[in-house]
């Protein structure tokens, strides 16, 4: 299975993880985080593989999360509703996300990404 590569393309960051990709020649399915986001299920998934808390996948720079006060908000709220509000809008999701055979990687860390050669 190839990894999935989930990005926003007009995303710089997306942009240099998909270029590290293709110079690599590692395969992936591009999926687009606004008109495919991952569903609740598929984020319970996700996380749960990453092992890493349900804060690191919002994308805490974004102008979504700031307008609707998330960083208040989420302080009340349970791992279920973080991931319910996660899957209503990619927007709200850090990007880009690979999801490899073994590993999650969420944000685009050069070091990270090049353990997978």
């Amino acid at each position: 299975m190839d990894n999935i590569f989930i990005t926003y393309p007009k995303c710089a960051t997306c942009q240099k993880a998909k270029k590290f990709l293709d110079e690599n020649k590692i395969k992936y399915q591009e999926r687009h985080i606004v008109t495919d986001t991952p569903t609740y299920e598929e984020l319970n998934e996700i996380i749960e593989k990453s092992g890493l808390p349900v804060s690191k996948f919002f994308n805490t720079s974004g102008l979504l999360y700031r307008s609707m006060n998330l960083k208040e908000e989420l302080k009340s709220c349970t791992d279920d509703d973080k991931i319910r509000l996660l899957s209503s809008n990619g927007m709200l999701i850090k990007r880009p996300l690979l999801i490899a055979k073994d590993k999650v990687l969420v944000g685009y860390k050069k070091d990270e990404w090049e353990e997978l050669k």
